[in-house]
């Protein structure tokens, strides 16, 4: 068979990996961080996986110039961090001088490396302070992340082009008030909802504050991440419950962005919770901020089917739908137990452009988790990491040949780190972490990969 050319990518194609702060940092307790949810939520037995926490981490904190000379090695253009509020703002009020210092610092570390850096304002470590005031349910949440944006930006907005207000809000809102899997760990279908809004009204009022701050070249923009709903058949019941798990999994974020409000059969499937009363004039208006690009944070489908009882409540983590479940994925799937669907990716992209009216995408979270190990040679062959990238590449290039304007692919993660509720029991990274001792650092074959895809800026075929 003849062979095909390479595909290139567009020209200006942003590259790179990402972490959070929570996940990779450790120093909860140094220079003056204050507590997160996330500390408390990991302090509480039971809560995380063989009772990890994050109090070491990646130790990133101390050793992120070591890292970055990891990422300069394997050739990787951008950087994508998280600031940790509760670092820079120990209460979420009052600014912490050395906590600022300590960004400050990373931001010129990878400038000299010749890195570009995105920041990501929120990735889930609410201080425990402001929590303790309410939390996300609350709408003064809202105004205190406005002015905790506006504090980043006064401080790294001239270096700092390319930022991300909010990641992920559906995971922030929805597991950690409605079925308590995430930080705080709260479970009650109107509280998540109440928390949806907030951070998205939290999101356009901290897009309202950086635009205010903005220099020459800055761009702004929101993660969410989009779980494309699949039903086994083309009859209504099926498709009535891939309906209301898309509608509140994906278009209720995405629409209210987009200023066409949260979506009327969303809101008629959660009406009935009584969340709607939080919805005051204007927020939907200050919501619908405009926007240089959305990020899509992409991991696998959901497969939904339909309940007999309509009113039974569902496994699927989505307060206040009833009616459906999501049946168990299918392989091949990742040690997260997540199924690997790259044609998926290529039809959310185009469903994107076309719901969205072509507004500029970024994959901003793509990637996978496998049993890593590192061999007698001191080598870690992950063969289906490789594998993996190498399939959702050609997904996004395909979207793109097709229409699709994406600028960019940020893989999840740059280093093995603590996985949420799951601790370090996953490993999503490029770089391998020795977390049974010394946190050393192995460079992965598939971040080698992953830099000669990018160094030929095209896939070999």
């Amino acid at each position: 068979m003849k062979e095909e050319p390479p595909y290139s990518f567009p020209a200006g194609f942003l590259w790179g990996a990402g972490t959070s702060a929570f996940q990779v940092e450790g120093g909860t307790a140094e220079a003056g961080r204050g507590l997160s949810v996330w500390d408390t939520f990991a302090a509480t037995e039971g809560k995380i996986h063989s009772g990890h926490t994050a109090e070491v981490a990646c130790d990133h904190f101390h050793r992120n110039e070591a890292d970055f000379d990891l990422i300069a090695q394997i050739g990787l253009p951008s950087y994508r961090f998280s600031v940790s509020w509760p670092r820079v703002m120990p209460d979420g009020r009052t600014r912490e001088p050395r906590g600022l210092a300590f960004y400050d610092r990373l931001v010129d570390a990878l400038l000299a490396r010749d890195i570009k850096p995105s920041l990501t304002l929120y990735h889930w470590d609410l201080p425990q302070a402001i929590e303790d005031e309410g939390g996300w349910p609350a709408r003064d949440t809202a105004f205190r992340f406005a002015e905790y944006s506006s504090v980043v930006q006064e401080a790294l907005g001239d270096r700092v082009g390319h930022w991300t207000t909010v990641n992920e809000p559906f995971c922030a809102a929805f597991l950690g008030y409605g079925n308590g899997v995430h930080a705080p760990g709260i479970t009650d279908e109107m509280r998540a909802l109440q928390a949806a809004h907030h951070l998205m009204l939290g999101h356009g009022m901290a897009m309202q504050a950086l635009r205010a701050g903005a220099r020459n070249g800055q761009e702004f923009g929101l993660a969410l991440n989009f779980a494309p709903a699949l039903a086994d058949a083309d009859e209504h019941p099926h498709l009535e419950a891939r309906r209301k798990f898309d509608g509140l999994h994906n278009r209720f974020f995405l629409d209210a962005a987009l200023g066409r409000g949260y979506p009327v059969d969303v809101l008629d499937d959660t009406r009935r919770l009584g969340w709607t009363s939080v919805i005051r004039e204007g927020d939907l208006d200050i919501i619908a901020q405009p926007m240089d690009w959305l990020g899509v944070n992409y991991y696998a489908p959901a497969r939904v089917t339909p309940l007999n009882d309509l009113e039974a409540l569902s496994n699927c983590g989505l307060p206040g739908l009833r009616g459906l479940d999501v049946l168990p994925p299918r392989g091949p799937l990742t040690s997260f137990g997540w199924e690997q669907a790259p044609d998926v990716l290529t039809d959310l992209l185009l469903w994107l452009r076309d719901h969205t009216g072509g507004l500029p995408l970024i994959v901003l979270e793509n990637g996978a988790a496998f049993e890593d190990e590192v061999d007698p040679g001191g080598r870690v062959r992950d063969n289906e990491r490789e594998r993996y990238i190498h399939e959702h590449l050609h997904a996004v290039l395909t979207a793109i040949k097709a229409g699709a304007d994406v600028r960019g692919y940020v893989l999840w993660s740059l280093l093995d780190n603590f996985e949420w509720s799951l601790g370090f029991s996953q490993r999503f990274g490029l770089i391998h972490v020795d977390f049974a001792d010394g946190l050393d650092r192995t460079v992965k074959d598939s971040a080698y990969y992953y830099a000669r895809v990018i160094g030929a800026n095209a896939l070999p075929v």
